[in-house]
């Protein structure tokens, strides 16, 4: 039976107790994720043992199509770590006080996003013991080596971002959680480096974490567009672009808007949060989802029409094959149930509601990734060069249980870090970095807890 005086003493308040209280408390339902969780990574380490083992042979990747959905799933990680980021960079720089409780739902899913892309592009090299050539033997000419420098750039950044803004609540958790086991109490203890809400501790935070948010714009840019020169810079039908820079970058802006959405809602309903993450949230992001799915469509049309108008050559033969081939069950639904559906949808306000706005994301996120997916593997396809006399095996890709498993896997890692993130740190501001607002000391820690 639960002690209300001691948890009194705990939570302070009854705001203490909601934005805390998952902190202190593990349900069942919480186990059994994380059971579910490590059981999908546990068969993709199994099917990552056997390609370490056996090498990418494992795998349906062959001369053709070299790149897989390791690939598709790197850029699928790379778009929605971008948005993150940003939204939570430029509502802070805005100062939108209605944005406080997105912010850092955004920056811990750009930081476990950003964390799995550099993850998966190791696994696609198959020679991960090799990964220290690609820094010793730097060739700066090289996309390659200008994606593995931003993105490491961009992973500290965001580190960095999330660290410092969770940095005056980890600080109350230290003071106030006393009924946590003794090494989340260390690690509290750990990272709040003797924080004490002092003005010019506040003050020195508030410049550091302006000087970050406006750092890191230009970076998040910078990662998805390098990453789109990497497929611009091959000399491949569908990805020889001038376009494909902000086509990237607008898709991502989209597909992360998308998975905000969608984990809000799994915070909102799961930690009991309909007070703090409320409609108008929902409202306020299911019109900047119409917007940014807008721009996408534009840069869709622009990607398409023009080899669309004169299909001639390998171009010809691969919007072909995204129309009419192969690939237009995907390719329709990416378009339709993903784009332009979700536009139609949204532009009522009954379906900016929380849960029609959670299943249009889901929708617009499917298609996002099967997206990422026909931005790899039809191009790969349909080469400038053919290569002669190669097995009709080689011409065809179809991803092996091993590459599913891994794929599977890496979301799985994506879901854990935010669940863990969730569980161990308050996912709605409790305090006010700012220092404008009163000195919080050890004694009163919960004095300002109402701003």
């Amino acid at each position: 039976m639960k002690n209300p005086i001691k948890e009194q003493q705990i939570y302070r308040t009854k705001r203490g107790k909601a934005l805390l209280g998952h902190t202190v408390n593990t349900s069942l339902k919480y186990k059994l994720w994380i059971a579910f969780l490590f059981l999908i990574i546990i068969i993709g380490g199994y099917a990552y043992y056997r390609q370490l083992k056996f090498g990418l042979i494992v795998t349906a990747m062959r001369d053709y199509t070299s790149w897989g959905i390791y690939i598709s799933n790197f850029v699928f990680f790379v778009a929605i770590s971008l948005v993150g980021s940003l939204i939570s960079s430029i509502l802070k720089l805005n100062k939108n006080e209605w944005s406080r409780p997105l912010t850092r739902v955004s920056e811990i899913i750009a930081v476990a996003a950003i964390i799995c892309a550099a993850v998966i592009i190791i696994v696609d090299m198959g020679r991960p013991d090799r990964f220290f050539y690609v820094l010793s033997h730097l060739r700066i000419q090289s996309p390659i080596i200008w994606d593995v420098i931003i993105i490491s750039t961009y992973l500290v950044i965001s580190l960095l971002l999330l660290y410092l803004s969770l940095l005056p609540d980890i600080a109350l958790c230290r003071d106030r959680l006393t009924a946590v086991p003794n090494w989340k109490k260390r690690m509290y203890k750990f990272m709040a480096i003797n924080w004490s809400n002092h003005p010019d501790q506040l003050a020195m935070l508030q410049k550091i974490t302006k000087l970050l948010a406006i750092t890191v714009l230009p970076v998040a840019f910078a990662i998805h567009t390098v990453t789109s020169w990497l497929f611009a810079t091959t000399w491949r039908p569908g990805w020889d672009s001038t376009n494909l820079g902000p086509y990237f970058v607008s898709g991502a802006f989209m597909a992360g808007a998308a998975v905000i959405i969608f984990v809000m809602y799994l915070i909102r309903v799961h930690l009991k949060l309909k007070k703090y993450i409320t409609e108008s949230h929902f409202e306020k992001m299911g019109r900047l989802l119409v917007l940014l799915s807008l721009v996408y469509l534009y840069f869709n049309i622009n990607e398409y029409l023009g080899p669309a108008f004169k299909m001639v050559g390998v171009e010809g033969e691969h919007i072909t094959e995204l129309f009419v081939g192969k690939y237009a069950p995907m390719y329709w639904f990416v378009q339709i149930g993903g784009l332009i559906l979700p536009i139609i949808l949204l532009i009522f306000k009954p379906f900016r509601k929380p849960l029609p706005i959670f299943i249009i994301s889901l929708f617009v996120i499917l298609g996002a990734w099967f997206k990422r997916f026909l931005i790899v593997i039809p191009s790969l396809q349909h080469p400038y060069l053919p290569i002669q006399g190669v097995d009709e095996s080689y011409l065809h890709y179809d991803p092996t249980w091993e590459e599913w498993a891994i794929t599977m896997s890496s979301f799985a890692w994506f879901l854990l870090i935010i669940t863990v993130l969730i569980k161990l740190f308050p996912v709605i501001p409790i305090l006010k970095a700012n220092p404008d607002s009163e000195t919080i000391t050890k004694q009163n820690i919960f004095k300002n807890e109402h701003s």
